[in-house]
């Protein structure tokens, strides 16, 4: 059957703000931050998807605390391996740079920014450190901005993402303006006219969208806790234990989407089963869309049926 636009070309999967803690402890005394990790990492390997690559972007450790790294990297890699997927990792301002390149890298670091490129089927992904020692806010040193000229002055197969913690796109938060990434302006400079198909950000603790020098960008909500922006006008901001996400980030050809993905299961109201996808190869193009699109179809009077009755069922066929 033929499509509109044919399936993608890489599909990728944006994690962000896991925060962990060592020992087992639960963020805030109350959310257990390595079950959410493990939960979602459990999904994807389970999912429809075939992922080639897991985006990490920033706060991984709430606390920077070693355990915290080497628990994150021996539930990550294990699954990431059978899932034939690569790991990108990337600094956010809760990290520190010294475990955070020895447990997750094997390597000792002397405090220099960590930027790193990685390379999956034709699509470069660049890890870039937006992190201030010792504060929140981020910030990019002119060393780094000369470097990641130097490397988007090659363009990639199928383009280049941009990953890293502090997105540059505004938040109507005050407190959370405080914290932003400055120099914004000179990183405009250096991606206008580049390859950059969109930047993927963390920071917010919420999902939210923009443009960046005319690419798009894409803020992953937090696994940890989130921001409700539904809370009483006498909140400055609210965190709280719920809504937590991922992003999953789908590249095509003259496109790329970005779809949320809760971390929890919730009930399922409806289902077709996987195997009804080699039904599809029986039918004509035709003889599908007037299946699946056609209002007074068999299928569509089966799902109608369904849909007022209130129960969660598995539809028989699509034909």
């Amino acid at each position: 059957m033929s499509f509109e636009v044919d399936a993608p070309l890489h599909t990728i999967a944006h994690i962000s703000d896991t925060h962990l803690l060592g020992g087992d402890r639960k963020l805030f005394s109350s959310i257990d931050v390595a079950a959410n990790i493990t939960t979602i990492m459990s999904r994807l390997a389970h999912s429809e998807h075939n992922i080639e690559a897991l985006v990490f972007t920033g706060d991984l450790a709430d606390l920077g605390e070693p355990e915290a790294y080497r628990f994150l990297r021996a539930t990550v890699e294990p699954l990431a391996r059978e899932m034939g997927a690569q790991v990108v990792w990337t600094m956010g301002n809760h990290d520190e740079r010294e475990p955070y390149a020895r447990e997750l890298f094997d390597e000792e670091s002397a405090g220099e920014p960590h930027d790193r490129v990685y390379w999956v089927n034709g699509l470069r992904i660049i890890s870039l450190d937006s992190t201030v020692p010792g504060y929140h806010h981020g910030d990019i040193e002119e060393s780094q901005f000369e470097w990641l000229a130097a490397e988007l002055a090659s363009p990639a197969e199928h383009g280049t993402i941009l990953a890293l913690h502090h997105p540059p796109i505004p938040s109507h938060n005050e407190f959370v303006r405080i914290i932003e990434l400055r120099n914004q302006e000179r990183l405009a400079s250096v991606l206008s006219g580049t390859d950059v198909r969109t930047i993927l950000g963390g920071h917010l603790h919420y999902s939210t969208y923009s443009t960046f020098a005319g690419i798009p960008v894409a803020v992953a909500s937090a696994t940890c806790y989130t921001v409700d922006f539904g809370a009483p006008r006498d909140l400055l901001l609210s965190g709280v234990d719920g809504s937590q996400s991922i992003q999953l980030v789908h590249v095509y050809p003259q496109q790329v989407v970005h779809t949320i993905v809760p971390i929890q299961e919730s009930r399922s109201v409806i289902a077709y089963p996987a195997t009804q996808r080699e039904m599809l190869t029986q039918y004509s193009t035709e003889e599908i869309f007037e299946m699946v699109s056609n209002k007074r179809s068999a299928h569509n009077r089966e799902e109608q049926a369904i849909s007022g009755g209130g129960e969660a069922v598995t539809p028989g066929s699509l034909g």
